[in-house]
């Protein structure tokens, strides 16, 4: 993740003028750096039986119709304001296609479809009322202009539950599968800055960072390289396991992590609206089918970074797809997503949360909503600078508090994690992430804490950074929420509002409005209510 912030500017409590930091902050968080690697070779993919694809897709409903054989009323939605206009334009000449009956499903926002489908919101007719931002109740049947032309299939190929790391995961133990197994994966060791980890303390450590579902994790593993079970044929499957071939990006960490970017990127901009189009690796352009969840959004983006069209068919939708590969490992995955779904209820509420510092002090809002973790992924975290004499990674005697009362359930290289639930599992429920915590006095692994105890001190700690801050996002079943989507990341009550661009945005709390700012000027200043 690349952070870019700052803690500079003057401002005056009463009569008394408080100095802030005049460096521009910038961090970049989620890679371990190596000290060396203990690598060997790695395993030509080879093709799958390909299935092609048909030039066009018919939408299949995501949720059942309702049992009345009554036609429902269709009311127009509202029209919605802050919404990008849709990607794709309508041709005047083209031939009048009947309409898509579509029915939502889990996570479905009016701005999600409306950038899937291409199309306005009062183009939309509906069932019931659509809410204009919040999430929408799954089963809703909506009436929606056919502007697409050929897109990839609607067909799913995973479950959310599934590509995030949700509680269909949480009892799996990562290390004692792989030691099991009788592949590469199992004896590998790697050389991190940390010291040497495993195969499988890597799998882990990237299934954590990035709540990823280490399922998945294992089954693109062993589809692209055989790690899990074989042995990699040739030197560039030992070394790029992921066939992403780039010096940086060399070993089992940064290949992972660079899969779970590109994850993210599809699971994030669907769930957004964001992302409505596929490149593939030969560099055709393909719409993305409008039907799909968020999760085969996520593999449909990660498997057109390697194959071409055809080629991409066969590995998600063939007889010996990835997710074939999957299920003959882990079972039947959509029998487990249905023990755990929706991992994103339409009632979703956040919990009474307060802002990470005592009450009565003021901070800088240095970073609007922007990936919580790796580049391209959730717009899920917020950035908080704290006031300082000092410019650059100075230490702070100042402290990050607890947000919400809870339990720490992980603490790990300046990243402390809270379970709100107290059940001590962090892919169940309501989490939150303090990142970029100092080395010194920080709350210990397994401590209950209540709002306003003591964290730690704000730092540069956990990645490259300039500038002290903490860097602070939620999870929800093991989803990344977006700070500024449909349940806003709300403190002490102000209310998250994205921008335009990551780190842009803002925080409203009635009349008061603070705006996010690199430079941390006068505009970035929010201040918490004291008792």
């Amino acid at each position: 993740m690349q952070i870019t912030k700052s803690n500079a500017r003057g401002i005056k409590l009463g009569v008394v003028a408080l100095l802030w930091a005049g460096t521009i902050l910038a961090c970049s968080q989620g890679y371990i750096t190596p000290l060396e690697l203990t690598l060997t070779a790695q395993v030509s993919t080879p093709v799958p039986t390909l299935v092609i694809p048909t030039a066009t897709d018919t939408l299949v409903p995501t949720a059942l119709p309702p049992t009345s054989t009554s036609l429902p009323t269709f009311t127009d939605v509202p029209a919605i304001t802050d919404t990008p206009a849709p990607t794709n334009t309508v041709n005047p000449n083209a031939t009048a296609k009947p309409p898509i009956q579509y029915y939502t499903q889990s996570g479905d926002t009016l701005p999600s479809i409306m950038g899937r489908f291409g199309v306005t919101a009062d183009e939309i007719k509906s069932s019931e009322a659509i809410p204009p931002t919040g999430i929408i109740n799954p089963g809703v049947l909506l009436i929606i202009p056919d502007h697409l032309g050929v897109t990839t299939p609607s067909t799913k190929v995973m479950p959310d539950s599934e590509v995030v790391y949700s509680p269909s995961a949480d009892s799996f133990d990562i290390e004692g599968y792989i030691d099991q197994t009788p592949g590469y994966l199992r004896n590998y060791v790697e050389g991190m800055s940390t010291g040497n980890l495993t195969g499988a303390q890597i799998v882990k450590l990237v299934a954590e960072e990035n709540s990823c579902n280490p399922y998945l994790l294992l089954a693109i593993l062993e589809y692209k390289s055989h790690w899990v079970t074989g042995q990699p044929t040739n030197l560039a499957e030992s070394e790029y396991p992921m066939g992403y071939i780039k010096l940086e990006y060399r070993g089992l960490y940064y290949q992972l992590s660079w899969a779970v970017q590109q994850l993210s990127i599809g699971y994030y901009g669907w769930r957004a609206g964001s992302l409505s189009e596929l490149v593939y690796k030969d560099g055709i352009h393909m719409r993305m089918g409008p039907g799909l969840n968020a999760g085969s959004a996520a593999v449909q983006y990660l498997f057109a970074q390697w194959y071409d069209p055809l080629e991409w068919n066969g590995a998600l939708y063939g007889d010996e797809s990835m997710p074939v590969l999957m299920a003959k490992m882990f079972g039947d995955f959509w029998a487990r997503d249905q023990t755990v779904e929706p991992l994103y209820p339409a009632n979703l509420t956040q919990p009474t949360l307060e802002l990470p510092f005592q009450p009565g002090e003021e901070w800088s809002l240095t970073g609007g909503p922007h990936p919580a973790w790796g580049p391209g992924g959730a717009l899920a975290a917020l950035d908080f600078a704290p006031p300082s004499s000092e410019s650059g990674c100075a230490p702070s005697n100042y402290w990050v508090t607890a947000m919400a009362p809870g339990v720490i359930v992980r603490e790990e290289n300046g990243m402390i994690i809270e379970d709100l639930d107290g059940d001590g599992i962090e892919e169940t429920g309501w989490d939150i992430m303090y990142m970029h915590i100092g080395d010194n006095d920080h709350v210990a692994l397994g401590t209950r804490v209540n709002t306003n105890d003591k964290i730690g001190h704000p730092s540069c700690n956990g990645g490259e950074a300039t500038g002290t801050h903490t860097h602070v996002a939620r999870k929800f079943n093991g989803e990344w929420m977006l700070a500024g989507g449909p349940v806003p990341f709300t403190m002490s009550g102000y209310a998250t509002s994205a921008g335009s661009e990551p780190y842009q945005g803002s925080m409203t709390n009635g009349q008061k409005i603070v705006i996010a700012a690199s430079n941390a000027s006068p505009k970035s200043i929010i201040t918490r209510p004291g008792n």
